[in-house]
């Protein structure tokens, strides 16, 4: 199939890129770059720079001769935390955006669209482990983006007859376990690159913020989700669509649960450096844990982590950091 990566240079996009030449698809990154780097695009792939936002630039790369199969929907600003201080800007980048992107497929008739959504969608737990019937409540105006794209979607399959798979990710972590991904998270705002940027002394050390929380050692817990696991799911995911034509929404997790601590611990054994760790005060809207059930991925994809323990993840980010 030829396949229109949206976000494609990013962390999550290169990764999705990779594993669809793997599988012998023909692809475009369309990308503008704001976060995302040249050397994570792959020479067996094509390249469009160009933006969301500017709808006739992203007319015409869909108009590109022999047209596209299928749409990967990757491009988004998805910092939670920015996203309470600046909701302008996650209103045009990931809604107004999204909107472009749908109408450019009604215009050019692609049918197909994986779109990377989020557990941010659900907000504060109301039981563990979450999954896709749990009320959506979102924290954030980041998660509430990514839940009104859903809704947008929704109609648009009703009226349009476009299909869709939502994919709403856990934590993503970890590199490419061969080796293949190079450029690493800009500014990143996640826990492990944040340790490992510490542990590569780009940082003095970082921050745990809190341990006083319900949980074994006092600190966060979090479900998190290789990369090369994510990245498969979107092959998964496509695969349903194209087989049967219906619309899904599933959660991707690894349905395991990591404390801070336990990152922290297991970095400094793996990386064997000090990695200084400040305990300071709570975030406020921390829920003390986080997991997955990835039942449903299991049952409608055929889709289960594999790459998904702690110590593959921290191993592998480490090896892309060490280089």
């Amino acid at each position: 199939m030829r396949i229109l990566v949206i976000g494609g240079a990013g962390y999550i996009g290169s990764h999705v890129v990779r594993e669809f030449l793997d599988s012998n698809h023909t692809v475009t990154v369309f990308d503008n770059l704001s976060s995302g780097l040249r050397e994570n695009l792959f020479p067996d792939s094509s390249f469009i720079h160009g933006t969301i936002l500017d709808y006739n630039a992203l007319l015409s790369a869909f108009e590109t001769k022999p047209s596209f199969d299928a749409v990967i929907h990757l491009a988004a600003s998805k910092a939670a935390g920015e996203s309470m201080l600046v909701p302008e800007k996650y209103s045009v980048n990931n809604i107004s955006g999204t909107i472009n992107i749908l109408n450019a497929m009604v215009k050019t008739g692609v049918k197909y669209m994986v779109f990377s959504s989020s557990a941010a969608v659900y907000g504060n737990p109301q039981y563990l482990p979450i999954d896709e019937k749990h009320p959506c409540n979102p924290e954030s105006y980041y998660g509430f983006t990514k839940l009104e794209i859903e809704k947008i979607m929704a109609w648009y399959d009703k009226l349009k007859d476009l299909r869709f798979a939502s994919l709403r990710y856990f934590n993503a972590a970890g590199y490419d376990t061969e080796g293949r991904v190079k450029g690493l998270e800009q500014n990143p705002a996640n826990l492990i690159p944040i340790v490992m940027e510490a542990a590569a002394g780009i940082r003095t050390g970082m921050e745990i913020y809190g341990d006083d929380y319900s949980t074994p050692d006092g600190t966060c817990i979090r479900d998190y989700i290789h990369i090369n696991d994510l990245a498969s799911g979107h092959i998964a995911a496509l695969n349903y669509l194209t087989k049967n034509n219906k619309s899904l929404t599933v959660n991707l997790g690894s349905e395991r649960g990591s404390s801070v601590k336990e990152i922290v611990e297991t970095a400094r054994s793996i990386t064997g450096k000090p990695i200084p760790a400040k305990v300071s005060a709570r975030r406020p809207g921390d829920p003390d844990s986080l997991t997955a059930s990835s039942k449903l991925a299991y049952e409608v994809l055929g889709w289960k982590a594999e790459y998904s323990d702690i110590e593959t993840i921290i191993k592998s980010t480490w090896e892309a950091y060490n280089k």
